[in-house]
This record gives C-alpha cells, structure tokens and sequence, in this order.
C-alpha cells in the first residue's frame, strides 16, 4: 500500500489503497496468477482459475486482518482516480468535485462483477456506498478536533450549521459518532450466457463449482483452439485428456451414459492426437525420459523394417551371418521394383570376410542378377553404380510384390539399414558381420525406453535366432562386439532371452515395438 505525505501544513494523507489481481499465467494454459499491488508481496501461480480465486481472497483476507483501523483524517483514495470507480464517465468532469466526498473514512473492498481484481481502500463512506457491491471493513473512530488557531482551523468556524454536510477532507470540528451511509446493493445484472462445451449447455448450478468452472474454462480453451491459425497437436492432446477427465466426473455426478460416452470420444481424440504429434515431430513421449528424435519416425516405418527382417529369414538363399547381412542389403535397395544400384563401397564396408566370394555365390544360385562381373561391381563408384536385380522381388502381373510400401519408403529404410551397419564406433571397433547384423536385428526388437523386447522382458533366444542365424555360443562374443561398440549396456544371455538395454546413443536408429 502506499501513502502520498502532505507538503503543505493545510494538505492531509491521501488513503491507502492496494489490489490483487487474476491474470492468466500464458497463453495455452490454465493456470493463473495472483498479484498485489504491495511490493512485498510474491507473486502466486495456481493451476486453474477457481484456485486462484480462492487465493486471492485469502491474500486480501489476510491484508485486512493485519492492516490498522482507517484513519479519520485522511483524504478519500478515490480522488486520486477522480472517483472513477463509482463516477460513470460521461459525467465525471461534472460531477467528480471534492464536494461529493463526506461522511466517516471507512475502510472498503470493491471487486469487478468479473471477479478479476480486489481493490482495498480508505475512503469516505459516500463512496463506498456509492460504489456498486462495495463491502466495509472497518469505520475510522471519530476524532477530536484539532487545536484552535492551528493553519489549518484558523480560518474555519469551529461550528457546523445543523444538517450541514460533513466533508472527509476536513476533520469533524467536534469529537462524536458519525453515521455511515449505508452502502448502496449492487444493480441486478443480467446473467451472462451459459457456458457450452461440445454443444452442451454447463448448468449454472452443476456441482460441484470446481467441475462447473472447468468445464467453462475448457469450452473456452477449445473455442480459442479453433481460431488458432496454426494447430498444435500436443496441445490439442492436453485438452482432449482434460475434457475426457471432466466429463467422467459430470456422468458420475448425473449418471448421463452420453456424458460417458462423449468422455470416451474425447480419450480417443487425445490418442489421435498425441500419436499424430509423434509422427510429425518424430519423437516418442511415452517413456517418462526426454523425447527421441528417431531415424524412422512414423509406427508404420517400423513395421516396414521389421517385415524386410522377416522376409530375409524365409527367403534367404544362402546360410550364415555374412550371407544373411548382404542379403538384407540388397533386398533394401531393390524392394520396390527388385532393380536398383549398388557401389563397391555398399558391399565393402559390411565387414564381409570375403565380400567377392559371397557375391559370386548369390549370382551362381540366380538369387542376384548383375550386368558384368563382380569385380566390376566392386569396383563401382558413385558416379557409375552398377545397376542390379533380384528376380524374386520384383512384381508379379498384377503389379503386386512381397511388400506393401512404396518407392518413396523404400530409400528411408534403405537409409535407416545403412546408418545402422556403418555407425562410427561400430567400424571403429573392426565389429564382424555379425554384430552388425545382430545390432540392426535388435534395434527392431526394442521397447520405447530401448530395453530389449516387448515390455522390455528380453529377446527370445528362438526369435532372435530366425532373424541373426547365431548359436546362443557364438552369441555372447558378438554381445560383446556390440557392448565395447557402446551399442549395448547391461546385456546379458540367459538360457532363454537375450536381456539388456540400448544405449542412449543408438535410441535414434530403434524401431520400438508398438
């Protein structure tokens, strides 16, 4: 609260004022603040507008508990706004003279009809009753008069005429009670419309007021939603889940089984959402860790990926870890049309024992058709691929072939496979085929968090085997390759299941089991 103190020995202190105010804290958001105007006091965040209220008047509550009593001999606050709180402004120049002013000084709350602010004033008690819906506080004492021949009485009589009026900016000229106009009531207003949410009407006595003023608070969130130029689908997903939790609360209180089921729709719509945002952002938020932003950012990529694995594990020509890597390659780069081109360096940089011997022998079954010969191939550049074939992918007359994803999917999990195979520490390390293969194989044997199979429980040793042909003997060395190529934390091979968690460098190249 502040004081202005007089400069002149005739001027007095003009009352003391100070508000608490409602704001919302941001945009998009529920929560509020609560402030006041005295410089002490901290500022107040609360999650939703009922609880900030009932802060505020706790706030303002506690103010008037521990202010002093009104001061007799102050001037009316409201001057110092023209008396425009309770002064219409078409007759505020007219009317807002300190003449109007009179009676005792009083202490005063006055509030918006809004219930956004709480203003606490001295003031004189004309003004307070002429304020519509202000409540007293308390009523300064009467006070005696001051000294005669002081500056400020030496001019005046010490005497009032009977029934002449009483001013608050002149002290009363003898000690005695002095009434209080009693304030006027607040004019009847008219009721605001009734707040909607999803075309339904909130009864204005729905309990309880907590449900009613979030369920109003929500209508108004998504109407704000819909003129957003923009969409925000986490945001969207926020709102969906609160209004699902709210309208389950209004179906509990009136047993309404629509109620119920608009509640279901609206859990429904937050899925949509959220899974909607992670395709879009890429990320995952399931886990109660940060966001991975993944290669492969959409469920249906993972699918894909996970399918090109098990087509390799029936179709695959030729036995052994090397022949199954070089087959998953090449069946990625030739998915869609069963044509595409290879480099030397796609082959040479799979960690193959002898990379020409194991291209000769896919030719000789007929599994893979090249133009010339494989020292050609290996000897490709980029500047001049080798273009190649694989008969069984390429797509019967119907124009349909063994995969369901088109030419545009087909580079990003040829893409994917690549980074995989070749990451940085795993060529650094000399890791074998193997290990590469049992690293891509295991990336699409994950769960959000990157713990290893559904729920995180483990890869099957049965499972793993069909898709990265290794005897649960040669397993544990190519573990090992992957721990000291920080791909794998905490692995151990039990009898049954290969049990461990990806380390936070490769979450990006998973593909989690949905």
């Amino acid at each position: 609260m502040t004081e202005a103190t007089a400069s002149e020995l005739n001027e007095r202190v003009l009352g003391r004022r100070w508000t608490v105010r409602l704001d919302a804290a941001g945009r998009g958001s529920a929560a509020v603040r609560v402030s006041c105007s005295r410089p002490s006091c901290a500022e107040q965040r609360l999650p939703s507008a009922s609880a900030g209220r009932a802060a505020a008047v706790a706030h303002l509550k506690a103010h008037l508990r521990a202010a002093p009593e009104p001061r007799a001999e102050v001037y009316c606050a409201c001057r110092a706004e023209s008396c425009r709180m309770h002064i219409r402004p078409a007759d505020r120049q007219t009317h807002a003279q300190p003449w109007r002013c009179g009676g005792a000084v009083v202490l005063a709350v006055v509030t918006d009809r809004e219930g956004r602010w709480w203003q606490a004033l001295e003031c004189c008690s004309r003004c307070a009753a002429a304020a519509p819906g202000a409540q007293v506080v308390a009523t300064a004492r009467a006070a005696s008069g001051p000294p005669a021949g002081t500056p400020d009485t030496a001019d005046r009589p010490s005497t009032a005429p009977a029934g002449a009026p009483q001013f608050s900016d002149r002290p009363p000229p003898a000690a005695g009670p002095r009434e209080v106009p009693v304030p006027r009531s607040a004019p009847t207003r008219r009721r605001h419309p009734h707040g909607k949410i999803a075309q339904r009407v909130i009864p204005h006595d729905l309990q309880p007021v907590v449900l009613r003023d979030e369920l109003v608070e929500l209508g108004e969130l998504f109407r704000s939603y819909q003129q957003r130029t923009e969409p925000d689908l986490a945001l969207l997903a926020d709102l969906q889940e609160r209004k699902a939790r709210a309208f389950t609360t209004w179906a509990n209180v009136n047993g309404d089984v629509n109620l119920r089921l608009e509640a279901r729709r609206a859990e429904q719509a937050a899925t949509a959402a959220r899974f909607q945002h992670q395709q879009r952002t890429g990320c995952s938020t399931d886990s109660d860790g940060p966001a991975v932003p993944r290669l492969l950012t959409m469920p249906t990529q993972w699918e894909h990926a996970r399918s090109v694995l098990a087509h390799v594990a029936d179709h695959s020509p030729l036995p052994g870890l090397e022949a199954r890597l070089l087959v998953v390659m090449l069946t990625l780069r030739t998915a869609h049309t069963g044509a595409g081109n290879l480099v030397g360096q796609d082959v040479t940089a799979l960690g193959l024992v002898d990379p020409e011997d194991l291209v000769e022998k896919l030719t000789g079954c007929g599994w893979l058709c090249i133009p010339g010969t494989v020292g050609d191939l290996l000897a490709s550049r980029p500047e001049n691929p080798t273009p190649v074939t694989v008969p069984s992918l390429v797509a019967r007359g119907d124009g349909t072939g063994p995969f369901t994803f088109g030419k545009k999917m087909r580079p990003k999990l040829s893409g994917w496979a690549q980074r995989v195979v070749s990451d940085k520490k795993l060529r650094k390390t000399k890791a074998t085929a193997g290990a590469r293969l049992l690293a891509l194989t295991l990336a699409t044997r994950t769960s959000d968090p990157g713990r290893l199979g559904p729920g995180g429980r483990g890869v099957p040793l049965d499972s793993l085997a069909a898709w990265c042909p290794v005897g649960p003997g040669e397993l544990q060395h190519l573990v090992d390759q992957l721990t000291a190529a920080d791909w794998l934390a905490e692995a151990t091979v039990t009898d049954t299941h290969l049990i461990g968690q990806l380390t936070e460098r490769v979450l990006p190249f998973t593909c989690p089991l949905t």
